[in-house]
């Protein structure tokens, strides 16, 4: 895989050049900040590109402004977002936009060289990966969206692992239940937040977007039905 690297600090950028290039990867260029993002985008061609959310010069918003600048102009380019803390107003200006892979993670995720890998693999694949961190935060928030209300606990639970990235198999780990249980909420899921069939076949991340959209929490029932 083809990746282009932005991140200020010298240490974690040279460690991810590093790890990815040891996991057989190809770093296409490494960049201390965004100045010349998009030429080497143009020039490079990567399949994924790594940001950090706060850049030079101001390290407010700059990684996220370039990223949204980069899906505007490569949509088919994988992003993944690393930020040193839950960054919630700049998640959800990344996330609510996004047609395409995308993955938001905590730096402290890197320090697990196998999970960071298996997360970028993920993303490049088409997954939508994000920090169990984030999820906690964005779920945190009061729910806008009479759907969410509609979901049992077990559904809200199937949803928030959805949000994380995870697939059937590992939701059915992670709940102790059996995958084709997991299929089942899911369709209910579906159902329930409206979302039809289509060709895209993208209603699972549809879903994980609506429900960080709009801090979707477990229903006040307690029902489990």
């Amino acid at each position: 895989m083809r990746i282009l690297i932005c991140e200020d600090s010298a240490l974690l950028r040279e460690g991810l050049v590093r790890v990815l290039e040891d996991a057989g990867h190809t770093v296409v260029a490494a960049l201390a900040d965004a100045s010349q993002l998009d030429e080497t985008a143009d020039r490079t061609s990567p399949d994924l590109c790594i940001l950090d959310v706060r850049l030079p010069p101001t390290w407010t918003d700059e990684g996220i402004r370039a990223a949204l600048a980069l899906r505007s102009r490569h949509p088919a380019l994988a992003l993944l977002v690393l930020s040193q803390y839950v960054e919630e107003r700049y998640a959800a200006d990344l996330i609510a936009p996004s047609a395409g892979s995308l993955g938001y993670l905590l730096k402290d995720r890197v320090a697990d060289v196998s999970d960071f890998l298996e997360a970028v693999d993920r993303i490049a694949g088409g997954a939508t990966v994000l920090d169990p961190e984030v999820v906690a935060q964005l779920l945190s928030r009061r729910a806008r969206d009479t759907r969410m209300q509609r979901l049992t606990d077990r559904e809200a639970s199937v949803l928030a692992l959805i949000a994380e990235g995870r697939s059937n198999q590992a939701i059915a780990r992670t709940l102790h239940v059996s995958e084709g249980s997991v299929e089942k909420h899911i369709t209910a899921v579906f159902q329930k937040l409206g979302l039809e069939p289509d060709e895209s076949g993208n209603r699972r991340v549809l879903a994980a977007l609506a429900h960080i959209e709009h801090g979707g929490i477990p229903p006040q029932t307690g029902a489990d039905r």
